[in-house]
């Protein structure tokens, strides 16, 4: 048995892991890679996988950059089964239908602009479309946590929640050889603990190999309990000042989250009275997937929900779907606050937003989750006094306020505490693999582990193999 890491190596997207095994290959995640365009575009098109191999696909959870590539696997002949938890199934559901659309749109204008400009170049096409997607989703197999299910007869897989965004689940697998069980557990994306709506991380027993991610491997996020403070503070100086707050939000989980946070400062009174816009299709359609899964959510949540008091609604709030209504949301130029997609602000209803913004200093950009390099969020965050958008050069004048409070991901002390737990509990852990995570963070966080005791955990480059 040898692990073979594929993708996420030494970077945050393309998740994509082999257990290999005497009885087939068990591919973990099968994430799409997610940067500069024409690169992105080569490396999820040329699938490094061995796909008449692999017996058994198992997910993590739902965001593209651990689940975008599923049907182009199914397009390339992969015929086997797809485990996820019932949650995950559900929002795979609509965001892998909502990429392959995306993808449409991009090569019908890039088709449109190559014709415009006579290039004579082979037409654009998506990776996969609609039909591929409901192909995948004819694979999947949905397996709550705790429940053992066996994905060959030597080969046990367990999820256990991993409390980062719903449904998201830590990979358990027992793996018989030659007489000999093996525990390998994969993280997937931590959470933390005692943030709002999910329950916190679980910790296994047993385990002997930890993959483990690493993306906040060298710093530590502020306060939980500060969150709510600094969010409150953003939105009375720009109401003050009599802007707009504009936050760009993936569509799942922290867009859940912000609506959950400015629901609770609403009935302290912390809320000015203001209109609040959840403009993103894709979000109002995850949002309707959180409300059909309480069994993810923590104590706290399921009170409100006894309470017949909704987390995701209150009277300022509005969800938009149609384009004419996000036109008039973008025309409006009194204070409101808006949250739309994508996160990393490279595509949708965002960049519009920003573009109406963006050269106003009343204004402000309000910067809620991890922004990957070379793209126009990691500009953002990075305060350039010139940003591009659409294409065009404009100058930055609103405020750019960077909270790494919401981050769904574990930082340094919760990844240090977690690899503890599992060592302490059966005492049997011998490897910890970092993915998930840059180079200079996750080389931070191997020494904090190796101070720990650990044996030095490995860091994989792409194509590397952990023998077992």
């Amino acid at each position: 048995m040898d692990i073979k890491f594929v993708g996420a190596c030494q970077t945050v997207t393309g998740s994509m892991h082999l257990v290999r095994t005497e009885h087939g290959c068990i591919l973990l995640d099968c994430g799409m890679f997610q940067g500069k365009r024409r690169q992105s575009h080569e490396l999820n098109r040329n699938l490094p996988l061995p796909v008449k191999d692999i017996v058994a696909t198992v997910l993590s959870h739902a965001h593209i950059d651990h689940s975008g590539t599923i049907p182009l696997l199914v397009k390339r002949g992969y015929a086997g089964p797809i485990y996820s938890t019932p949650a995950t199934r559900d929002l795979a559901t609509v965001m892998l239908a909502d990429s392959a659309a995306i993808q449409e749109q991009d090569a019908r204008y890039l088709n449109r602009k190559a014709k415009r400009k006579g290039l004579d170049i082979e037409p654009a096409e998506p990776l996969y479309d609609e039909h591929d997607v409901l192909e995948a989703i004819g694979r999947f197999h949905s397996v709550p946590y705790g429940f053992p299910t066996y994905l060959t007869p030597k080969v046990k897989l367990t999820f256990l929640d991993a409390g980062h965004v719903l449904g998201s689940a830590i990979v358990v697998l027992d793996i018989e050889e030659q007489g000999r069980t093996r525990r390998v557990v994969f993280t997937g994306d931590l959470g933390r603990v005692n943030m709002p709506i999910l329950e916190d991380p679980v910790v296994p027993k047993d385990a002997e190999v930890l993959i483990m991610e690493s993306t906040y491997g060298d710093r530590l996020h502020d306060d939980i309990g500060k969150m709510d403070d600094d969010l409150a503070d953003v939105i009375a100086r720009t109401h003050k000042r009599g802007g707009k707050v504009i936050i760009p939000s993936f569509a799942l989980e922290r867009a859940q989250e912000l609506v959950y946070a400015l629901r609770a400062l609403r009935e302290e009174g912390r809320l000015p009275k203001i209109p609040v816009y959840v403009d993103s299709p894709l979000t109002v359609k995850i949002t309707d997937v959180f409300k059909l899964h309480p069994e993810c959510y923590d104590q706290e949540t399921r009170e409100l929900l006894k309470g017949r008091s909704s987390p995701f609604e209150f009277p300022e709030l509005r969800y938009t779907q149609s384009v004419d209504d996000s036109k008039a949301i973008v025309a409006d130029k009194q204070p409101m606050i808006v949250i739309s997609a994508s996160g990393m602000c490279e595509v949708g209803r965002i960049c519009h937003h920003l573009r109406s913004i963006i050269e106003d200093d009343k204004n402000t950009v309000l910067i809620v989750g991890y922004q990957a390099q070379h793209t126009l969020g990691r500009r953002l965050v990075e305060k350039r006094r010139r940003v591009k958008i659409f294409g065009v050069e404009r100058d930055r004048r609103a405020q750019v306020v960077v909270m790494n409070g919401f981050s769904a991901h574990a930082d340094q002390q919760d990844l240090l505490d977690y690899a503890t737990k599992c060592r302490d509990k059966g005492g049997k852990l011998k490897q910890i693999a970092l993915v998930h995570g840059d180079l200079k963070p996750q080389k931070v966080l191997a020494g904090k582990l190796a101070d720990l005791g650990f044996d030095r955990p490995i860091i994989p480059e792409s194509g590397d193999t952990l023998g077992l």
